[in-house]
């Protein structure tokens, strides 16, 4: 197989590049720190880089880094990629008919984090860039990410806290930008063929180039750079909470939900896989443990019953 010419439609790049590669070490630096030191059982994480050739669908390298069995996380993923393919896979370009079969270049840093306790939230953030080419040979290039809470055990004041958080980091760009990218959010992360949010939420924004490409990239840097003030605080409210078999077995049952909206209706897992993306980091926001349960209904009142009567209803929590 021919190799894909490299593309450079914006000056950028590599800037781009270096800060994606920052903010994952930042990012995995942070929670070794919250696991621990080695000595006393904290997980470390395990940096796998990979490089795709000439001879593949994709060409390019990114760094895997997955924390697995940890005191605190019992798998979390956070991975960095950038790639060059031939082609813009068709679920790259739902809203961009015209670059249909373009080439393209996307890099950005994606992460999961499944935490072991279960009022502890699961959460996702991704940032990223996608450059392409039109058939008449103009560059184009837009940003994409957000970042959603995935909780067990909802409490009002860590929604407040991670949805102030996103509505602080957006409104330096224009105080539009946060009830739009909200609303995006509520309606992306959903479990459509249940009619379910599969979280509270946060930000998400796709296809956006809207302010130019110095602040565009300005603003997906204040969602990235975001990431940290809005979820370490809670982890440290909740990390010490008892739980027992019953909270463990509903937040297996729930994580069951997560799995069903990534691989049914998440975008970026489709993106990966059908342009060739490395399957492992494609994956790599599984949870370790899930469970499935027919049917099931929690006890009206209960604090299961409040996570789907309250915390999975789209509201405005700031």
């Amino acid at each position: 197989m021919q190799q894909t010419p490299a593309l450079n439609p914006v000056a950028h790049v590599h800037r781009v590049r270096e800060y994606l590669l920052g903010l994952q070490a930042r990012i995995t630096a942070a929670l070794e720190a919250i696991e621990g030191p080695e000595s006393g059982g904290g997980a470390r994480f395990l940096a796998d880089a990979w490089s795709k050739g000439p001879q593949e669908r994709l060409q390019g390298d990114g760094i895997t880094k997955i924390m697995e069995n940890g005191r605190v996380f019992e798998r979390a993923g956070c991975g960095f990629s950038h790639v060059k393919g031939p082609q813009l896979p068709p679920s790259a370009t739902q809203h961009r008919p015209e670059l249909a079969g373009s080439p393209f270049e996307a890099m950005g840093v994606s992460l999961v984090f499944h935490p072991r306790n279960p009022y502890v939230p699961t959460v996702h953030m991704n940032v990223r860039m996608i450059a392409a080419v039109k058939p008449d040979g103009e560059p184009v290039c837009w940003f994409g990410g957000g970042m959603d809470l995935t909780p067990y055990y909802g409490f009002d004041e860590d929604a407040v806290h991670f949805h102030g958080v996103c509505r602080d980091a957006l409104n330096p760009f224009g105080e539009d930008l946060y009830p739009r990218f909200k609303q995006w959010c509520d309606e992306y992360f959903c479990n459509k063929h249940r009619n379910e949010q599969r979280g509270i939420g946060g930000v998400f924004f796709d296809d956006f180039s809207e302010l130019g490409f110095e602040q565009s990239l300005a603003m997906l840097q204040s969602v990235g750079d975001a990431f940290l003030e809005s979820y370490l605080p809670i982890v440290e409210r909740r990390i010490d909470t008892p739980y027992g078999e019953r909270e463990r077995e509903f937040q297996l049952y729930r994580r069951g939900r997560y799995v069903e909206f990534n691989l049914v209706w998440d975008r970026g897992t489709h993106f990966g896989l059908q342009s060739g993306g490395r399957t492992e980091s494609i994956l790599l926001s599984m949870p370790p443990l899930v469970s499935w349960s027919y049917q099931r209904e929690s006890e009206p009142g209960s604090p299961e019953a409040q996570l789907t009567d309250h915390f999975l209803q789209r509201r405005n929590w700031v």
